[in-house]
């Protein structure tokens, strides 16, 4: 399977030349009525940082810097966008947004060597790359998912980040409002893992996708002696039960003990990460977060890799509606057998955000033909909202 190349100037689809004369961010943050527990922590709080691009012909588009945890670190990724990203891109002009991309990584990199801050550089310049394709994709008054080759409007989702308590109950509600996929965060207790598994298991069925998320909690052998203990449930995937730096070895060695497929990605940053991973031929999904690493100019040539190598891709998202809304559109035009990630606790910042997405039906939603990612952020609302 290989996708259609990203749009370029010479590609005839619209006009994608950039001269940037404003990059702002805006900070927002959320309490949280439910903390959302994961092996490595909880978080009391949804954080985000939203980015607005606007051009010298007055167009303007919107992206999202990932900063879900630690939640101190959204003003952080703010500054970095308005004191080192902004100077870096501001008045100068672009053919397209890949460049700008392009660009911004390769004068920065010896910035995040000195700094050792490789990641919040890398998450500052996605979310201003999901804003410029946002813009590009509304000047040529196309959704994004067309703008990028797209065809389908429909994306199937599933409902994510359920805490270890009351597991059950949170997957009920979810499918009442439309869910019929699942992903439960484990990693914490062996023994209330696998009953929480065995339960929503039982209440779904033998065929309901169910999927397990470790969040990089395990060792080898504790992940090898779970998975045995897991195998009966006939989980959809097994994702990130080792370290994001564990070696090509232990990976493998998880491979040959299960017939669960393992998940990873949204922690891989740059592309040779993700080389490695497909060529270790171990993943049966593969979660690039478009605002964590990459935006969409350096994730498609991976999307397109995973695609071809007949491996799911499922882009990996928690965060708030505007990031959301752009890896929706990512996955229409990707196609394929995957699915979107919403998160299922209470966030105001994704609901008020991602509008589309709050009518599931029978695991599906429809996109619509708004340009852009289809929804522009009223700032005082949502201000408003988290006060």
């Amino acid at each position: 399977m290989k996708l259609a190349n990203l749009p370029s100037a010479q590609s005839g689809t619209g006009n994608l030349n950039l001269h940037l004369v404003s990059l702002q961010a805006y900070v927002f943050r959320c309490p949280s009525p439910v903390p959302v527990r994961t092996s490595f922590g909880i978080m009391h709080e949804r954080p985000a940082v939203f980015v607005r691009a606007q051009s010298d012909q007055g167009e303007v588009g919107w992206g999202e810097i990932w900063c879900n945890f630690p939640a101190c670190g959204a003003e952080h990724r703010a500054a970095l966008l308005s004191t080192v990203i902004a100077p870096l891109l501001l008045g100068k002009s672009f053919t397209d947004p890949a460049q700008a991309y392009a660009h911004a990584t390769q004068k920065t990199e010896v910035l995040a060597l000195q700094t050792g801050e490789p990641g919040p550089l890398a998450q500052v310049i996605a979310g201003v790359d999901l804003a410029l394709w946002d813009l590009c994709a509304r000047r040529a008054k196309l959704p994004l998912f067309r703008l990028l080759g797209g065809k389908v409007a429909k994306v199937p989702v599933y409902a994510s980040g359920i805490n270890p308590e009351q597991s059950l109950d949170r997957v009920k509600q979810k499918y009442t409002e439309g869910y019929r996929a699942f992903k439960i965060k484990i990693g914490f207790d062996d023994a209330q893992d696998i009953a929480n598994i065995a339960s929503l298991r039982e209440w779904l069925g033998p065929q309901a996708s169910l999927m397990a998320d470790v969040n990089q909690a395990w060792s080898v052998d504790k992940a090898l002696g779970m998975m045995e203990r897991l195998e009966p449930y006939r989980l959809a995937w097994l994702e990130e039960p080792l370290r994001c730096n564990s070696s090509g070895s232990d990976w493998q060695s998880l491979k040959s003990k299960t017939q669960t497929p393992l998940a990873a990605g949204e922690n891989l940053m740059g592309a040779h990460r993700f080389d490695h991973a497909l060529q270790l031929r171990t993943f049966g999904v593969l979660q690039p977060d478009i605002a964590k690493w990459g935006g969409i100019s350096a994730c498609w040539p991976v999307i397109q890799k995973i695609r071809a190598q007949g491996i799911r891709f499922c882009p990996h998202y928690l965060g708030a509606g505007i990031g959301l809304m752009a890896s929706a559109h990512v996955l229409a035009a990707a196609g394929g057998d995957g699915m979107l990630e919403v998160d299922a606790n209470d966030n105001a910042l994704r609901s008020l955000l991602a509008p589309p997405l709050s009518h599931v039906a029978d695991g599906w939603v429809t996109l619509d033909e708004t340009p852009g990612i289809g929804i522009t952020p009223d700032l005082e609302l949502l201000a408003q909202t988290c006060s």
